[in-house]
């Protein structure tokens, strides 16, 4: 009890001398240090890389960079976090839109955690211990060259497997084999308390559950266990433009590509890109171009689309046409954008929605001259992946919708325009119009910077809110592992 109350003292004590958390930057440093935590010098070259958003339009300061190699390390930061009442997050890879690696507002501690890589594939069981600071691409890099072997993930390199695989994971193999999530089958994990917890389907089962869908808000997740499968021998990526020149032909067009959503085979992963000057079907086939000729045929006549690209190979060829030559990334990658974005989900849109989508998006969206676009997933449908298992499984609150839209827009160069949202945003409510509010939800993955803490965990958790606030109240109750969007305790 006497250390109980030592600590409350602490914290009260930092309340009364600080008005503000940045203003706590020497004693957090002095803590970290003692305890022999590695600590980014502000202004440094490593600070620089690892304090820089990818996100440019939102900058942020963190009250320090603790540079972190060591699951010890990461234990030490977190009480000394907490001993000072400083919010703590995990950034890998870096690439948070809304910039939540670095607390999605100031006055932070971050725990760097990308010099955390380490992959090793067992290949007697396909299980894949993956330390928690390891990105996309060496993840795929490394699994193949141990094993051929692979799990389902988005398409850029640079992407952390932490809050990828947390929040979701979607990407060019969900519609064969799931979310990222899906494949993970453990975890170990710091908690806010600085313990050290292991958990899986039967070992802390709830904690397990939360974090399938919304780990940033549980705790850092220093090692992920990876059931994997046998990449194929062939696979085929393509592209496809279609000719939409009027509203009526798009109208035609979005009609056929959501029907065929609902039957799409299992073997096929694909997209529908729209940008101001294109629009393509793309994606991936677990198969060769014959076969995908096949299984497109019908889809390409009616939405008036040529299969310009379609190219067979193995499957660091399809990893490295998505994700660029490059993909074995670690530490020391950087890549940086200025943009805005947002997500939606839905189920099959009638007439009535899809003439409003047509609408607004060649009376409106084409008058933008900026580089945007709308990319609607084919994630659900009867031979889906992402919607086998049951919507209750994980926290991913989504899994029954049979669309997902992630809505972008950035400029090239300079400082993105105070009234720029508004083009994306209004896409999406005009989606969205009449629609109940449990017709629709959001990605997290592709957060909208702009909603406020009530109305992000209502539409990125849906109905599993209530069920992860309460995990939230038993594992982190004074939310120390807070950013603007998490899930808040009970």
């Amino acid at each position: 009890m006497p250390m109980i109350h030592h600590v409350f003292a602490l914290v009260g004590l930092a309340g009364a001398l600080y008005a503000s958390p940045l203003d706590k930057a020497e004693a957090l440093a002095d803590c970290l240090i003692k305890a022999g935590v590695p600590v980014d010098e502000t202004g440094s070259t490593e600070y620089k890389l690892d304090a820089t958003p990818f996100n440019l339009r939102l900058n942020y300061t963190p009250v320090a960079v603790a540079a972190i190699t060591t699951t010890k390390h990461i234990q030490d930061a977190v009480a000394c976090a907490r001993q000072l009442g400083i919010k703590a997050n995990a950034k890998c890879g870096g690439h948070s839109y809304a910039a939540f690696g670095l607390g999605g507002e100031d006055g932070h501690l971050v725990i760097e955690m990308s010099r955390m890589n380490k992959v090793v594939l067992d290949n007697a069981t396909g299980i894949a211990a993956v330390e928690g600071g390891s990105r996309l691409g060496h993840l795929a890099w490394e699994l193949y060259n141990q094993g051929k072997r692979a799990i389902s993930h988005g398409t850029c390199p640079g992407v952390g497997v932490g809050g990828h695989v947390l929040h979701g994971g979607y990407g060019l193999s969900a519609h064969t084999h799931g979310l990222a999530l899906d494949w993970m089958v453990g975890a170990t994990v710091v908690l806010a308390n600085s313990t050290i917890v292991n958990c899986s389907e039967t070992e802390n089962a709830e904690l397990f559950w939360a974090l399938r869908g919304a780990g940033g808000s549980m705790g850092i997740v220093t090692e992920f266990r990876f059931k994997t499968f046998e990449v194929p021998e062939k696979a085929t990526y393509f592209a496809a433009p279609v000719q939409w020149p009027t509203e009526a032909r798009a109208l035609l067009g979005l009609t056929a590509v959501q029907e065929f959503a609902k039957t799409m085979p299992a073997e096929l992963n694909m997209r529908l890109f729209i940008a101001r000057r294109f629009v393509n079907l793309e994606g991936l086939y677990y198969g060769d171009k014959e076969g995908l000729q096949s299984v497109l045929a019908p889809l390409m006549k009616k939405t008036n689309a040529t299969l310009a690209l379609a190219r067979t190979g193995g499957w660091l060829d399809q990893v490295k046409h998505f994700g660029g030559s490059n993909i074995d990334l670690g530490h020391g990658h950087e890549e940086h954008e200025t943009f805005y974005s947002t997500s939606l989900y839905t189920q099959a849109l009638n007439e009535e929605q899809l003439q409003t989508f047509v609408s607004y998006w060649f009376k409106q969206a084409k008058n933008n001259t900026r580089d945007w676009y709308v990319q609607i997933d084919l994630h659900g449908g009867e031979n889906s992946a992402v919607a086998k298992p049951a919507v209750d499984s994980a926290a991913y609150a989504h899994r029954d919708y049979l669309l997902m839209y992630l809505l972008y827009d950035r400029v090239d160069k300079g400082v993105y325009p105070a009234d720029g949202h508004t083009i994306m945003a209004n896409f999406a409510a005009n989606i969205t119009q009449g629609m109940a509010k449990s017709d629709w939800g959001m990605y997290i993955n592709y957060p909208d910077s702009r909603l406020d803490q009530k109305d992000a965990q209502a539409n990125y958790w849906g109905t599993h809110l209530r069920k992860l606030q309460a995990i939230k109240k038993a594992v982190d109750p004074d939310d120390l592992f807070h950013f603007p969007q998490g899930v808040l305790p009970a």
